[in-house]
C-alpha cells in the first residue's frame, strides 16, 4: 500500500515542500530511504522503527520503500522522523490517507516515541501555509515559533502516539495560537539605559545620529572611556521592528537554532557581539550544510565588534561585501545559499596597542611603527564603509563623580523614530532606499544640497 505525507526542509532562509512517499510491499523485511538523504536522514529508519514499536504499533513485515521528493535536492537533518513514521503507519492502514493531504508534519523522534524540538520550524510552517495546507503538526517545543503564522492551524504533539491518535480521529487537539499583537504591544524593558552613561555627550550625539540614519559607526578612545558601554546601549534607542522584519529575523534565528524554548518571535532588534576570535565562517556563516553567521543573526539589528583591530584581518575583510550588498552568499559544491544581513555595524577600538595615544592623562608607550602596524590591521576599504568615526576621550573626576544622570534612552529613541519617519516620507515608494545610509550618489545630490556656509566647512575639512 502506498501513502504520501507532506513535510518541509530549509534551503537558505526559506523552506520547500518535501513529499514523502511510503510504499509497504512484499519482500524481505527492510526499510529503504531514497531521494538523496544525508547520514542523519538515513539513520532515521532506525529511530523511526524503534519509536513505532515503543509506541505500541507493529511494523510492516515486508519491504518498506521511502522516497523523499524532489529527489534531486539533498535532504538533511532529523526533521523527517515524524512524517516518515506517520507515512509508514498510514501505508500499513493505521492512519487514513485522505486526511494526510491537509497537514504538513515535522519533528525528530526519540526511541521512546517522544517528539523532539527541531530547527527551522517557522519557514516550514510558512511554506505549508503558502501551499494551502490547513494545518501543521509540530513538536510541542516548537509550538510558539510556528504559531505566529497567521492563517495556519498549528497542532503541537509531544509523542508519536498523540500524533497518530489525532490523525485517526481518536483524540481532538486545539490549534495553538500566538498573540502576535501582544508581542509587539509591550516595549522591551532594557536593563541597560543611556541614563547610566555620564558625560560623553559628543559621542552619544554621534551615536544618535548614526542610529537615526542607520549609519555604521566606529568609536575610538583609550581604555575605560565607555566605548563598550555606549555601544551596548544602542539597542535601547532603535525603532521597534515591524512584523515583516520580525518574521525575517525569526526565520534566521530559527534556522540557526538560537531561539529559546519559549520565544515565539524576535520582536526586538537583535544585538550581536561576537568575540574577536570568531572565524570568518562564524561571522559570515558556513559549514558543509551552510547555517547563518553573526552578520545574518544581526539582520535588522546591530553587529558590535569590540576591539576591532584584534579581529583577524581576513575576518574583517569578508565584511566588505555584506556591508555593501546587505546579503551574504555562501558557495559550496552541493549548493549556493544566500542569507540576508541588513545590519548596523558598531565598532570600537583603541588608538594604539597600549591604548593611550593622544590621551591627556597617560603617556603612550608605543612607537610610531607599532601604531602604524596596529592601525593597518583595518583596511582602508573597510573604514570607508564606516560612515561615522568619533573619538571618545577620557573624562576627569568631576564628570565621573557627578550624581546627575544622563538623558534616558526613551527620549533619545523618540528623536530617532521621528528622524526615521522623515526619511520614510522622503523615500516614499522606493524599495531600495529606506534610510540615509542607503542613499546612492544621485540621492545625495538631490537631497543633500549644502548652503554656502556648510560648503566652506566641508572645503576646510577636506583641505586639511
Amino acid at each position: 500500500m502506498l501513502a504520501t505525507v507532506y513535510s518541509g526542509a530549509v534551503f537558505g532562509v526559506n523552506a520547500y515542500c518535501v513529499e514523502i512517499e511510503v510504499n509497504a510491499g512484499f519482500g524481505d523485511p527492510k526499510v529503504l530511504i531514497v531521494g538523496l538523504p544525508d547520514a542523519a536522514v538515513r539513520e532515521s529508519k532506525d529511530r523511526v522503527t524503534t519509536a513505532i514499536t515503543n509506541s505500541g504499533f507493529s511494523l510492516h513485515r515486508g519491504r518498506v520503500t521511502i522516497n523523499l521528493a524532489p529527489a534531486d535536492i539533498k535532504k538533511e537533518g532529523p526533521n523527517f522522523d515524524l512524517p516518515i513514521a506517520i507515512g509508514m503507519l498510514a501505508a500499513k492502514g493505521e492512519v487514513e490517507h485522505d486526511i494526510l493531504n491537509q497537514f504538513g508534519l515535522v519533528g525528530e523522534l526519540a526511541l521512546s516515541g517522544e517528539v523532539r524540538k527541531i530547527r527551522g520550524v517557522l519557514p516550514v510552517a510558512m511554506e505549508m501555509k503558502r501551499r494551502g495546507m490547513t494545518g501543521c503538526i509540530v513538536p510541542t517545543a516548537n509550538a510558539d515559533e510556528a504559531g505566529v503564522v497567521a492563517g495556519l492551524d498549528v497542532y503541537p504533539v509531544s509523542t508519536l502516539r498523540e500524533a497518530v491518535d489525532f490523525l485517526s480521529g481518536k483524540k481532538a487537539l486545539q490549534p495553538y495560537k500566538v498573540d502576535v499583537a501582544k508581542l509587539f504591544g509591550v516595549r522591551n524593558g532594557f536593563v541597560e539605559d543611556y541614563r547610566e552613561v555620564k558625560g560623553q555627550e559628543y559621542a552619544k550625539r554621534a551615536i544618535e545620529v548614526a542610529v537615526a540614519g542607520a549609519h555604521n559607526i566606529l568609536t575610538i578612545g583609550p581604555p575605560g572611556t565607555g566605548k563598550t558601554m555606549l555601544a551596548r546601549r544602542v539597542a535601547s534607542i532603535l525603532p521597534e521592528m515591524s512584523l515583516p522584519e520580525a518574521l525575517e529575523a525569526t526565520k534566521i534565528h530559527s534556522i540557526a537554532g538560537t531561539l529559546s524554548g519559549d520565544q515565539a518571535l524576535i520582536a526586538h532588534r537583535p544585538f550581536r557581539a561576537p568575540h574577536h576570535t570568531v572565524s570568518d565562517a562564524g561571522l559570515l556563516g558556513g559549514g558543509s550544510h551552510p547555517v547563518p553567521g553573526e552578520v545574518s543573526l544581526s539582520h535588522h539589528g546591530v553587529l558590535f565588534l569590540d576591539e576591532l583591530p584584534e579581529f583577524h584581518r581576513n575576518v574583517l575583510e569578508v565584511l566588505r561585501q555584506p556591508l555593501e550588498d546587505k546579503e551574504v552568499t555562501i558557495a559550496r559544491a552541493a549548493a549556493t545559499v544566500t542569507f540576508p544581513c541588513d545590519f548596523m555595524l558598531v565598532a570600537a577600538m583603541n588608538p594604539c596597542p597600549c591604548g593611550f595615544y593622544g590621551d591627556r592623562k597617560k603617556e603612550c608607550r608605543c612607537s610610531s611603527t607599532q601604531i602604524q602596524k596596529y592601525r593597518a590591521k583595518i583596511s582602508g576599504p573597510l573604514l570607508d564603509r564606516i560612515d561615522i568615526h568619533v573619538e571618545v576621550p577620557s573624562m576627569n573626576y568631576e564628570e565621573l563623580a557627578t550624581l546627575k544622570e544622563g538623558e534616558c534612552s526613551e527620549n533619545i529613541r523618540e528623536r530617532v523614530v521621528n528622524a526615521r519617519r522623515v526619511q520614510t516620507e522622503r523615500f516614499d515608494g522606493r524599495d531600495d532606499v529606506h534610510c540615509n545610509a542607503s542613499m546612492r550618489s544621485s540621492d545625495v545630490q538631490t537631497h543633500c544640497q549644502l548652503k554656502q556656509g556648510c560648503r566652506e566647512v566641508l572645503k576646510a575639512a577636506i583641505s586639511d
